[in-house]
């Protein structure tokens, strides 16, 4: 869908132009706002993106994650099938740089972990709506995974990404949750 794809360039361009210390105080932010959720302090395995900036910062998210005593597990792309395996990971030294500079785990340093296993996913996004849609990046990656996923869901965003109508598919599923650095939006089926 090519209005899907302009939006998603302009997206990026606004993001980029987040100054560092603006972007690393309000991913700090938004962190603090996961972490005062229920969402995050009921969750026992939580799958999450390894970030690449512009998007909100992850890594201070995975580090809580094992002070905590959580599993974090970490998607890897399948690209033939478009689809994701989360993976366990203990270490950021069991990344590897893939497609496009994303970090995915190192399949023979970590364990796959079936859905049915993680308590909360984080679900990445460009754009979002309050009732929890999502513009991605435009693989269908999570698309395809939330449709046999049946735990809790979280996307972080900063408050800039909320807007309030975006191109929607039949197929699109939303997060139960927005938490960016102003609040946290909890979406009413």
């Amino acid at each position: 869908m090519e209005e899907k794809k302009i939006l998603r360039k302009q997206i990026i361009e606004e993001l980029a132009k987040i100054q560092k210390p603006v972007y690393e105080q309000l991913s700090y932010q938004i962190a603090n706002n996961l972490f005062q959720d229920e969402i995050w302090k009921e969750a026992n395995t939580i799958g999450i993106t390894i970030s690449k900036p512009p998007e909100v910062d992850t890594y201070q998210i995975i580090r809580r994650a094992w002070e905590e005593g959580k599993k974090v597990v970490i998607p890897k792309c399948l690209p033939q099938n478009k689809e994701l395996d989360f993976r366990t990971l203990s270490r950021f030294d069991q990344l590897e740089s893939v497609y496009y500079g994303l970090f995915e785990p190192i399949e023979s340093m970590t364990i796959a972990v079936a859905p049915t296993d993680i308590d909360l996913l984080i679900v990445p996004g460009l754009k979002f709506t309050k009732n929890g849609y999502r513009l991605g990046f435009g693989g269908g990656y999570y698309d395809r995974y939330l449709t046999n996923y049946v735990g809790r869901t979280v996307s972080l965003a900063f408050q800039r990404q909320i807007a309030d109508g975006i191109p929607i598919e039949t197929h699109d599923i939303p997060v139960e949750k927005i938490i960016t650095d102003v609040k946290v939006n909890s979406v009413n089926g």
